[in-house]
């Protein structure tokens, strides 16, 4: 059932082709042919057209009612004879008529697996292993309410194209990426979380949909419009692909806007098993195994508002001025009064540094966690439910972006806040505050205890002030608007490109030349004398 309703195939030799993120056309890995997403998309029309009419023919041979709730509005398709009279998503009454809508009824499914007693269990062994869980604890006494349906879902394939940028910066960054078996919960009564917190799903037991696999189960029908299932598609789309986009850029401060372009969509039922006892509710993935737990209480999150952020960093760096002062000086009450001096000075710069915005005025967010059993699912072997060998994971493809080099478009990825780079940058600061100190240590041949800080006292009034507001203003910006950049190479490794590669003699003669410009002016000379005054008194001493 994967291979013919899922994968696209090579018009050439008929093997099925994968899709090629970067060049955005699906290829083949025998031949090379291609197949243009258009002509992957039409290549399900007839697939998808044989089902539904086989499905319309078969409907008749099944007796079947359909019910409505009176109250939330779920409709269920049931056996006749089945003995149903209230909605176990609300309570309220449910009005039974003939079942005659073969459209509603998806074109794929994949059968149960677990039975209704082995998720119970699973369940039980959920409470036991989180006995000390409130959920735990209300849901324990409520497993002979779980109830097993075929949820309906709308399962969607195909590119995905991204626009990102760092929160008030107008750089805006492209990446590609492509989703392979994403399910869209088309039921408006269940919790998304839960449901999608039980997933994945197997597609290798994927079948074409026939009545026969839902005799003796409960089907839900979907109810939420087109339109509504689209925006849950971007929006679980949006949220998978923030986790990768988050990792590269090293924050969550990013606007991300997604859009999908689907290859290929279709109906499906799924296996569930679920609960629900007033906040709380549970599901039991009808196919693994898996279990998920929404929570009773609400969680907060809290983010830091922009004055904390400037309080923070004033501590730090009034912390680092004590630090230096007093090592050069030795006195305790004239490092206090200088860093007092220099801390209202910070006072006001960092005010500015940190000013007040849309975004970063600090907030308090209310979620509901959902708790899981784990990654480890199970499948039948021989009639006994075993340990499934490997982890089950979503296939969703890393996000490609794009870029101009040496007039090629090549595939990239990039890292803007990683702890190296900014570690780089730290340290890049703390060498421009001592570089007459470092120079001094070149003169004196590494006497340390030679050394006297008290001659670089001006050069410190300056950079200490300085180093830190060029730090936050200039290097913060430096990493959003100059990633490193990462060329992705066929078998899929990454290898760090630099815009321009300078050799150690080409870097000593860049050097050299600013020397020299500033021996050419008057000023460059009052500039070099001081410097050298100050390594000549910080190397040898007063």
């Amino acid at each position: 059932m994967e291979k013919d309703i899922l994968s696209i195939f090579c018009p050439s030799c008929g093997a099925p082709a994968e899709f090629d993120i970067v060049n955005q056309i699906y290829r083949c890995r025998y031949c090379k042919g291609t197949v243009g997403i258009e002509e992957a998309k039409q290549e399900k029309v007839q697939y998808q057209q044989k089902i539904r009419k086989r499905v319309r023919t078969e409907v008749g041979n099944y007796p079947l009612m359909s019910t409505s709730c009176s109250g939330c509005g779920a409709n269920l398709v049931i056996e006749e004879n089945e003995a149903i009279s209230t909605c176990d998503f609300c309570g309220r009454k449910l009005v039974r008529k003939k079942y005659t809508h073969a459209d509603d009824v998806p074109e794929a499914i994949i059968p149960f697996v677990i039975t209704k007693e082995e998720a119970k269990t699973k369940i039980e062994e959920w409470c036991a292993q989180n006995k000390n869980r409130r959920e735990a604890k209300r849901l324990i006494k409520k497993t002979y309410d779980l109830k097993g349906y075929y949820l309906p879902y709308q399962m969607a394939r195909g590119p995905v194209y991204c626009k990102v940028n760092k929160k008030k910066d107008t750089t805006v960054f492209s990446a590609n990426g492509y989703i392979y078996d994403e399910f869209i919960n088309c039921s408006k009564q269940l919790d998304n979380l839960v449901l999608d917190a039980m997933e994945p799903y197997d597609l290798s037991g994927l079948k074409e949909f026939e009545y026969a696999y839902v005799a003796g189960q409960r089907v839900k029908i979907s109810d939420i419009p087109r339109e509504v299932a689209k925006e849950r598609l971007i929006e679980e789309v949006d949220s998978n692909y923030r986790v990768f986009l988050e990792k590269i850029w090293g924050t969550k401060a990013i606007d991300v806007t997604t859009t999908v372009k689907t290859v290929f969509e279709a109906p499906v039922l799924l296996p569930v098993y679920y609960i629900k006892d007033g906040e709380v509710s549970a599901a039991v993935n009808g196919q693994t195994g898996k279990v998920s737990v929404k929570a009773e209480k609400l969680g907060v999150s809290i983010s830091l508002p922009w004055w904390l952020e400037a309080i923070l960093t004033f501590i730090i760096s009034c912390s680092l001025i004590f630090g230096i002062g007093w090592m050069a000086s030795g006195k305790l009450m004239e490092t206090v009064a200088v860093t007092c001096i220099l801390a209202i000075f910070y006072l006001f710069i960092f005010c500015f540094m940190f000013e007040p915005g849309l975004d970063n005025k600090g907030s308090i967010i209310r979620y509901r966690n959902i708790f899981t059993s784990g990654e480890k699912t199970f499948r039948r072997e021989k009639g006994t439910l075993v340990l499934n060998d490997t982890i089950l994971k979503r296939k969703i493809a890393e996000p490609v972006f794009k870029k101009k080099l040496k007039e090629e478009e090549i595939p990239v990825t990039y890292i803007f806040r990683s702890k190296k780079r900014i570690f780089s940058m730290i340290m890049l600061a703390m060498a421009g505050v001592f570089l007459p100190v470092i120079l001094a240590l070149f003169v004196n041949g590494f006497n340390f205890a030679q050394i006297d800080l008290r001659g670089s006292a001006v050069w410190f009034c300056i950079t200490l002030p300085t180093a830190p507001i060029l730090l936050v203003q200039l290097g913060l910006k430096e990493l959003y608007t100059n990633p490193w950049v990462y060329r992705i190479n066929e078998d899929g490794s990454r290898i760090r490109y630099h815009e321009t590669e300078l050799t150690p003699w080409q870097m000593i003669k860049k050097g050299l030349g600013v020397v020299g410009i500033l021996c050419l002016h008057p000023l460059g000379w009052m500039i070099l004398a001081c410097m050298g005054v100050m390594v000549y008194l910080t190397a040898f001493g007063w």
